[in-house]
């Protein structure tokens, strides 16, 4: 964690104790086409009061903010500290043409009444993923009003350039999630809906334990989604070539450590034809979380 402690200062009549405020990821509102910019003027709550931007929360990490503000003179060295708390956002890849499957796979029905699109949202969030951030590009209205429909709280941005490769909605969504304070990213692909929240959890917990550069679930030669990369592999994930993609990198940093066997099948199921959907429709087995 980031720890600062910030304006050492005496102020005559004027003192500061500490409390505990958290603000846990960036509670905002899905709004389509909301890309994570700072909107608006900064609110000046007072002298001596530290500024607050409300426009900022799709920005921010989880900040805890230790301030208060007392009349007690007798407090003569006023500590106001802020601490950025690690997180590990998520992005969900679906910009694509979805050429071999005929039509979009975000708006693709799963039993139950969700989507593809929704039911991935929903798990990362069940396994406790504050922030998860969808890549759009391909019928990306509506995709993203079936969405918001569903009430699952995701936000948005767009890949204009998703006819050019997987690649560009990656750094799409690595650009609109990496912000001080983020330590990893878990990645996932819109052709593997069924990912349980409990092999989300366990990979993130993997990564916790320790620090693996690339975190992935396993089943024997298999290897699944979501796929977690830490922030020290971000220059690579930008730098990577555009006719390879992240496959290298992400090869390249795999290890034993970062290998999560797990028994979810829904983590090893890529359903991108006709025929791989009707067969998941039919084996209940995938289904089970």
């Amino acid at each position: 964690m980031l720890c600062s402690r910030l304006g050492r200062r005496r102020r005559r009549g004027l003192g500061f104790f500490a409390i505990r405020r958290r603000i846990r990821g960036p509670k905002v509102s899905a709004a389509f086409r909301a890309d994570p910019e700072l909107i608006g003027l900064p609110l000046h709550v007072g002298a001596g009061i530290a500024h607050v931007h409300l426009g900022a929360a799709p920005h921010a990490a989880n900040v805890n903010a230790d301030v208060a503000h007392a009349g007690d003179s007798s407090l003569n060295y006023p500590i106001t500290q802020f601490t950025i708390a690690p997180v590990i956002p998520a992005v969900v890849l679906a910009a694509g043409l979805s050429t071999r499957m005929g039509r979009p796979k975000p708006l693709l029905p799963l039993p139950g009444g969700e989507t593809f699109l929704s039911k991935i949202v929903r798990s990362f969030l069940e396994a406790g993923v504050d922030d998860v951030v969808v890549v759009l590009g391909h019928e990306a209205d509506a995709v993203a009003a079936k969405l918001i429909e569903s009430g699952v709280a995701a936000r948005f941005v767009i890949n204009e350039a998703y006819a050019t490769g997987q690649l560009s909605s990656v750094l799409r969504g690595l650009n609109a999630i990496d912000r001080p304070g983020v330590r990893a990213m878990l990645l996932t692909l819109v052709d593997v809906p069924l990912v349980s929240p409990a092999t989300i959890r366990a990979v993130i917990d993997r990564y916790q334990a320790t620090h693996a550069p690339i975190v992935r679930p396993v089943r024997g030669d298999e290897h699944g989604h979501p796929v977690l990369i830490d922030r020290s592999l971000f220059g690579l994930v930008r730098s990577a070539d555009s006719s390879a993609g992240i496959k290298p990198v992400v090869r390249a940093h795999v290890s034993a450590a970062g290998d999560v066997a797990v028994a979810d099948a829904g983590a090893f199921v890529d359903i991108d034809t006709p025929t791989a959907y009707e067969r998941v429709l039919n084996d209940t087995s995938t289904m089970k979380p």
